[in-house]
């Protein structure tokens, strides 16, 4: 029987190549390399282990000689998304086991691009990892003008512009979260144009976008599974497909529209189907130019809730 140490070995193996392009990616997903419930992170020379079950939390103190044995890490956080009961936490417990608080911040490098990360800043240290594929064709497609919807941190819209964009527009509900793409903005030696941050709903950005007549040569639209705004909510089983539909008014000819969802009920079939058609309601001969999960970091993607991923970039 593999130790565990040997597993967390031949998962690295297979990540290898990812570091001609970044040193900010998923070393071992769970299920798929081999340990339910158990996920590790690398974010240049700082790590994330996740723990998500309550029969993974019972090898915790081998599952950590293992990883502190083989990788060596600077600095390492545990991030327990589940209490022994397995019970779920909405905030969940992060205990730094090797490092200092301070040495969670730092800087990873992508394609042409750079981020700030901190570790112990909520759950995610403001960079998803799934979404890395995506963000490297964002800057190889974009045309003049782009839109980051949910923007988060900025970091599509930062790859956007390092590809020649004029404008990318980020529209946020988070005064804080846009402060991070700015400072993601600065680190890449981008200034700041007019137009580009938005703080408010998504929703309401592209109602606003629609009557001014704004028009994007690309679009991304990548929402949480559910969000809470003044006066309102949204929530991806009910609102997403509509929001695609609004979103289709705002594409120039040519352009390129990407969505994406990380909620475990959507299937991608389906799911790029839906987008397709609704994007045909305002575009009639839209088309799919791909439907694809998680990268090759995240083996056996859709198989566990904390790692699913249904994505689909449509031209028109």
């Amino acid at each position: 029987m593999s130790s565990l140490i040997d597993i967390f070995r031949r998962a690295a193996s297979l990540r290898t190549s990812l570091e001609e392009v970044t040193d900010a990616y998923r070393l071992f997903n769970g299920v798929g390399d081999g340990i339910p419930g158990v996920t590790l992170d690398k974010f240049g020379e700082r790590f994330q282990l996740q723990f998500f079950s309550a029969d993974a939390l019972k090898n915790f103190e081998q599952i950590k000689k293992a990883v502190l044995d083989l990788f060596q890490p600077e600095f390492l956080v545990a991030k327990f998304r589940t209490d022994p009961s397995g019970r779920s936490l909405e905030h969940p417990r992060m205990d730094v086991l090797v490092g200092t608080p301070e040495q969670a911040v730092g800087i990873v490098r992508e394609g042409k691009a750079r981020f700030h990360v901190d570790l112990l800043d909520t759950v995610n240290p403001g960079l998803f990892l799934d979404m890395r594929d995506v963000r490297l064709e964002v800057g190889e497609r974009t045309g003049p003008r782009f839109l980051n919807l949910f923007s988060y941190t900025c970091s599509f819209s930062v790859h956007a512009r390092l590809g020649g964009a004029e404008i990318a527009t980020n529209a946020d509900i988070s005064g804080k979260i846009l402060d991070k793409g700015r400072e993601n903005y600065a680190l890449n030696g981008l200034d700041l144009r007019p137009g580009e941050f938005f703080r408010g709903s998504a929703l309401e950005y592209v109602q606003w976008a629609l009557k001014k007549g704004l028009k994007f040569d690309g679009i991304v639209l990548d929402p949480p599974s559910f969000a809470r705004f003044k006066g309102g909510n949204f929530n991806v089983r009910e609102h997403l497909m509509p929001l695609v539909k609004q979103c289709a008014g705002l594409l120039n000819e040519e352009a390129f529209f990407m969505v994406s969802s990380n909620y475990s009920e959507f299937v991608l079939e389906k799911f790029s189907a839906d987008v397709l058609a609704s994007v045909r309601q305002v575009c009639p001969n839209a088309r799919t130019a791909w439907s694809r999960s998680q990268g090759i970091d995240f083996v056996g993607s859709g198989r566990t809730k904390e790692s699913s991923l249904v994505a689909t970039l449509v031209e028109v």
